[in-house]
């Protein structure tokens, strides 16, 4: 009895046992699920590819556009190293010292880096470190220091360049996301990212004129970065980093970016001329402190040169009178409905239009008003 006992005990433990092992599964196999759909991606810069996400991934789809973004972009960064020639005083054997680094990026598979005047201000030479760690010797082949901006070029395959995707800074809203590449302090392939801050910024440039239209971005700018790029959400260049406002000299979340409008209007001049192509009518201008001085309100036309626009359309300069007295010839008071109150203003509208464009100038003589048109020349 005691032993039927036993044995029915036995059979009813291996019986639940078992049925517990089939309802569980075998611990060791993985449950069967579906992989996760890849993050599709949009714009030309994710153009046929689809970001790399994996089962085990936690990113977020943003997250993972942005890492997309810097491993294409950072491929375009180069560190630049600007190297001075000194003498020393006792052997006088030369020596190269570098005296800063900077950021710039790749243009186009000819070799030409794009990156800010001041950073390539002064050097003897100038060294280039790719995104491959290889290092070439670059030359300067154009420089805008009214827009802190230079063009290089160095030596390499095409194979081994690889441009950035250029957007657009005119249809930029506050709020968007921004990317800042580059390598602060000496750290190579830095990122940071930021929103556009503000539009229509103004900075004083290392020539002494104004820079208009500069993007404002909180994501951090430090010293190495001058000369990166400022890119959008989908890896296109917006803009070119270039100062900060900080009273510590660190990044303090107000960063400025001359915009890629400028720079791609410029490049092209800077590579084939190695200056910038300023429109004019072939006129001097008085200094804006002697207008203001006269009370005037506009920029005043100081000399006329023959031949020029200005003269085939009747503007006149100044001049002075039977008596000896200086009188004003004709005042330039708006560039197509724009009013104008500066040099300064009327070269940045010049500027916009471009050369060979016909402009309306509204001129005041002797408290007349004319409208008179102009075809822009480029200035010698």
């Amino acid at each position: 009895m005691r032993l039927r006992l036993a044995v029915l005990l036995v059979v009813v433990f291996a019986f639940g046992f078992l049925s517990a092992r089939l309802s569980q599964g075998d611990p060791r196999q993985a449950p069967a699920v579906d992989p996760p759909s890849p993050v599709a991606e949009d714009g030309p810069a994710f153009a046929g590819r689809a970001a790399a996400v994996t089962p085990d991934s936690d990113l977020t789809p943003e997250e993972t556009r942005t890492i997309e973004i810097f491993r294409r972009a950072s491929s375009a960064v180069v560190n630049i190293t600007n190297i001075a020639l000194k003498r020393d005083f006792f052997t006088m054997d030369v020596f190269q010292i570098p005296q800063g680094t900077g950021s710039g990026f790749i243009w186009d598979s000819s070799g030409h880096i794009v990156t800010n005047f001041h950073v390539v201000e002064g050097a003897n030479s100038l060294s280039v470190t790719l995104a491959d760690q290889s290092e070439a010797d670059a030359e300067v082949v154009g420089i805008a220091p009214d827009k802190d901006l230079a063009v290089l070029k160095i030596k390499t395959p095409a194979s081994r360049l690889a441009p950035l995707p250029l957007g657009r800074s005119a249809d930029l809203q506050v709020g968007q996301t921004v990317l800042a590449l580059g390598n602060p302090f000496g750290l190579d392939h830095s990122l940071t990212v930021g929103v556009v801050s503000a539009l229509g910024r103004e900075l004083q440039s290392p020539g002494g004129r104004t820079i208009r239209d500069v993007i404002q971005t909180d994501a951090a700018i430090n010293p190495g970065n001058s000369g990166g790029p400022l890119l959008d959400s989908r890896g296109r260049l917006i803009g070119v980093n270039s100062q900060i406002v900080s009273p510590s000299g660190a990044s303090a979340g107000i960063g400025f970016a001359v915009p890629v409008d400028t720079v791609r209007r410029l490049v092209p001049q800077l590579t084939e001329h190695g200056k910038p192509i300023q429109p004019g009518i072939g006129v001097s201008m008085l200094a804006d402190r002697m207008a203001e001085r006269m009370g005037v309100e506009g920029v005043v036309v100081y000399e006329v040169r023959d031949g020029g626009p200005a003269a085939k359309a009747g503007l006149e300069g100044v001049r002075r009178s039977r008596s000896g007295r200086i009188a004003l010839g004709d005042v330039i008071v708006a560039v197509d409905g724009k009013p104008v109150l500066s040099g300064d203003d009327i070269f940045h509208l010049f500027e916009a239009a471009g050369v060979g464009t016909t402009v309306k100038l509204t001129v005041d003589r002797e408290g007349r008003k004319r409208d008179v048109s102009v075809t822009l020349v480029p200035l010698e």
